[in-house]
């Protein structure tokens, strides 16, 4: 049959600690579905990227400092989400495109 031992004591040894693998494996099926959940949950309430932002100055009233497609890797902390109107806007006042993602040519403003 299988290798197992033969008597009895050896056997219920056996059983009792297949027994508390199982309730490891268990536990961490849950606690790995548990996580899969929230992930989820969270994708889910993440608001959408939006499609321009301008980051903000430090302290307050300190000017604008970039403006940047919603997506840019090199934008700050210090952002709030902004139109496409309100980006050219911005950008025609003077306000700096950043280097990286170049809102300026994608929206069609040139400084």
């Amino acid at each position: 049959m299988y290798d197992l031992p033969p008597d009895l004591p050896r056997l219920r040894t056996l059983e009792q600690q297949l027994t508390i693998w199982i309730g490891h494996v268990r536990a961490a099926i849950a606690a790995a579905e548990q996580r899969e959940t929230e992930r989820r949950t969270g994708e889910e309430r993440r608001p959408p990227t939006p499609d321009w932002i301008v980051e903000l100055g430090i302290g307050v009233g300190a000017p604008l400092s970039e403006v940047h497609a919603g997506d840019c890797y090199a934008a700050g902390k210090r952002r709030r989400a902004i139109d496409r109107d309100q980006a050219r806007s911005l950008l025609a006042d003077g306000i700096r495109a950043c280097t990286h993602c170049r809102p300026d040519t994608t929206l069609g403003v040139l400084g």
